[in-house]
């Protein structure tokens, strides 16, 4: 990784985000039209095709392989998964809205909220068995109150799910699981077919024709966001452990070649340290082929003067993941406006947020934090407006109704009101 000097943010020239490409869009939407017209059908040829499975059976997981793998699972992990939703679940209460009403003067105003009906899960499979990304959005499913949790996952070589995904769906309360994966899953859920529900909304992360996918069927139904690949910026001062900075940005590589880690510091010591061993730290690790190219392609080490020119760098990046590794990270938490998740502190390293806090670990990517959410209980629930007026509190608006109505030349409004002043 190369360092750069950053005197200011405005110097910052960041990557566009791949699911623009008019190719990849095109190629996705050929897909999907293919299942919305030949469903069932279209999902095994797509998954022979990319998975390289000809699936013999059924698209939907029997209850037969859940229980499987439920017995064969251990009750070491059973027992991790439980302490895993205790956490999640007592986070998720507190973000989901409730049903309000107020009255004011006649009038009586307020929301009703309510979870959407069915929800759609994809869950990436390809180079990990991603079971954590079940959790953190499954569970803030359950707590919204959707009705129908459905899950879609690409099989491995053998047409099988991975059996602590299952065990993880099914303690999760899913309501049925898909063999399925890439664009073809999201056009499934979009649009229905034989085996698999039309879902509300579409929920977790994938790669780029699976993004791709999402943002094409959006409108048809509706999604959490348009997300890219991981990343994680890390911002540290002199009192940060570079050791343990390496340890935190190789964490992200590992995901797959696309990830990004980004290191923001003022410290010009760290900064050659980390440049100088992260190559050889890499080497170490199982996952070297995806994190050399993670490093090589897509990380960046920015050298600031201050910390107000590192916290603008930081708010233009918006990382999904941001560490502060520096002396008194709470100091600049309100100086934070982009970022999807924060970590304070030494010893609150990425994965304590992946796999146990109880946020969500859906979150924005590639600059998206500026205007989406992570993923909560929040994400399931659609309010609905509520209005009722007395009609004492009618009569006294209703001339400010009307006049208004007559500025925009909308008569039949105008009109609506008058009427009921005769009545």
């Amino acid at each position: 990784m190369k360092i750069e000097m950053i005197k200011s943010a405005g110097d910052l020239v960041l990557k566009k985000n791949a699911v623009s490409d008019d190719t990849i869009l095109k190629k996705v939407a050929g897909i999907i039209e293919d299942v919305k017209l030949n469903g069932d059908s279209a999902l095994y040829r797509y998954t022979e095709l990319f998975d390289n499975v000809k699936l013999t059976g059924s698209i939907r997981v029997s209850e037969t392989e859940i229980s499987e793998a439920l017995k064969t699972t251990s009750s070491e992990f059973k027992s991790i998964l439980n302490k895993i939703i205790i956490n999640i679940e007592t986070y998720q209460k507190n973000t989901a809205p409730k049903s309000w009403v107020i009255e004011n003067d006649g009038a009586l105003l307020g929301e009703l909220v309510n979870p959407i009906e069915n929800a759609g899960l994809y869950i990436p499979g390809g180079t990990a068995p991603l079971i954590s990304t079940i959790l953190m959005s499954a569970i803030p499913a359950k707590i919204a109150g959707v009705k129908n949790i459905y899950l879609c996952s690409p099989p491995d070589k053998t047409g099988k799910i991975n059996k602590y995904m299952l065990a993880a769906a099914s303690m999760c309360g899913v309501s049925g699981i898909f063999k399925i994966g890439g664009s073809q899953a999201v056009a499934a859920f979009a649009y229905g077919t034989e085996s698999v529900p039309k879902v509300d909304k579409i929920i977790g992360p994938g790669n780029i024709f699976v993004t791709a996918a999402k943002k094409l069927v959006y409108g048809d139904v509706n999604i959490d966001m348009i997300a890219g690949p991981s990343e994680i910026l890390i911002f540290c001062d002199d009192s940060a452990n570079p050791d343990l900075v390496i340890a935190d940005l190789l964490s992200q590589a590992e995901h797959d070649v696309m990830a990004s880690s980004y290191l923001v510091t003022t410290s010009k010591k760290i900064a050659e340290r980390v440049s100088s061993e992260i190559y050889n730290s890499a080497s170490k690790l199982p996952r070297y082929k995806f994190i050399e190219k993670s490093l090589r392609n897509n990380s960046r080490i920015f050298l600031t003067d201050n910390q107000e020119t590192a916290i603008d760098v930081i708010n233009k990046i918006a990382p999904e993941h941001l560490e502060l590794c520096i002396s008194n990270p709470e100091s600049v938490i309100n100086k934070i406006r982009n970022a999807g998740a924060i970590f304070l502190g030494n010893y609150t390293p990425e994965p304590v947020g992946d796999y146990f806090a109880g946020p969500s670990h859906i979150l924005p990517t590639s600059g998206t934090s500026r205007f989406y959410s992570p993923v909560s209980a929040d994400t399931f629930i659609k309010k609905t407006s509520l209005i009722s007026y007395s009609k004492e509190k009618f009569l006294k608006s209703a001339d400010d109704i009307i006049k208004f109505a007559e500025i925009e030349e909308l008569c039949a409004h105008a009109d609506s009101v008058k009427k009921r002043l005769t009545v």
